[in-house]
């Protein structure tokens, strides 16, 4: 595993009674880079993100994450080396403010994850930094809204606060802009971007425009295994890709 590979899988398999949902894979994320993972439905895209992060146990092959094996790892103990995922739906608590859903996720850090019996004020340490990540997501003015109130897209921006709030080295970012209208999409293709700019990130992201507007790679699945990978501009002219991936180049143009 070379030094520039944080993530790295080799044949990596699952089976369910008899199915294969994703065959023999072999991937690798550049430190530093925006990696998309694509393909139609079915394509064993979200399996691969469940394998990745301990949801799903592995049937065969070798995940290894800053050269370490952690294959056989538990969530919590992948998400304590640095990987952090997102959900295709938004996962925040929506009757807390938006601030109070950030510090939540920044409490690790004090060691007061658990400590419900504390009163408030012993988080208000928490609070500038709380500040300074909506700030960085563009979420400050909404600091003391209740966050059932935001609309959809700013809840996904939310939810990007609330990942960066466990200072993750590998975001892994599960369909972040499904089902945004157009001005969502933009504001939040803007905002990975930013989040990117120090760290690491893998996407499943089924917008072609998206994924040619942020990818450095781009891996295309279908039926559980790898179809192409390379740059947008490869990877959207490969005939294969075509053929399994229908009308999307006409999409992203």
């Amino acid at each position: 595993m070379s030094d520039d590979t944080l993530l790295e899988t080799r044949d990596l398999t699952k089976e369910f009674k008899g199915f294969t949902a994703v065959d023999r894979v072999n991937l690798k994320v550049r430190r530093g880079s925006i990696h998309a993972l694509i393909g139609p439905n079915g394509a064993g895209k979200t399996t691969v993100f469940n394998l990745l992060t301990k949801f799903l146990p592995v049937t065969s092959g070798h995940i290894l994450y800053k050269g370490r094996d952690i294959t056989k790892s538990k969530p919590v103990e992948v998400a304590r080396q640095g990987m952090i995922r997102s959900f295709q739906i938004s996962a925040v608590f929506p009757h807390l403010t938006v601030l109070e859903n950030v510090r939540i996720g920044l409490q690790r850090k004090l060691g007061t994850s658990f400590h419900f019996w504390k009163s408030e004020k012993s988080l208000d340490a928490l609070n500038e930094r709380a500040l300074a990540l909506l700030e960085s997501v563009d979420l400050a003015a909404f600091a003391q809204t209740q966050t059932v109130e935001l609309p959809y897209g700013r809840k996904r921006a939310l939810e990007i606060a609330t990942t960066l709030a466990l200072d993750p080295e590998l975001m892994l970012l599960d369909e972040p802009t499904q089902g945004m209208g157009h001005e969502d999409v933009s504001r939040v293709v803007e905002l990975i971007r930013k989040v990117a700019a120090n760290r690491t990130v893998l996407m499943v992201e089924h917008n072609m425009g998206v994924v040619a507007n942020l990818s450095d790679t781009i891996t295309v699945l279908a039926r559980g295994s790898v179809l192409a990978e390379g740059p947008y501009e490869e990877v959207s002219k490969d005939p294969r890709v075509l053929e399994a991936y229908v009308g999307t180049t006409e999409e992203a143009a």
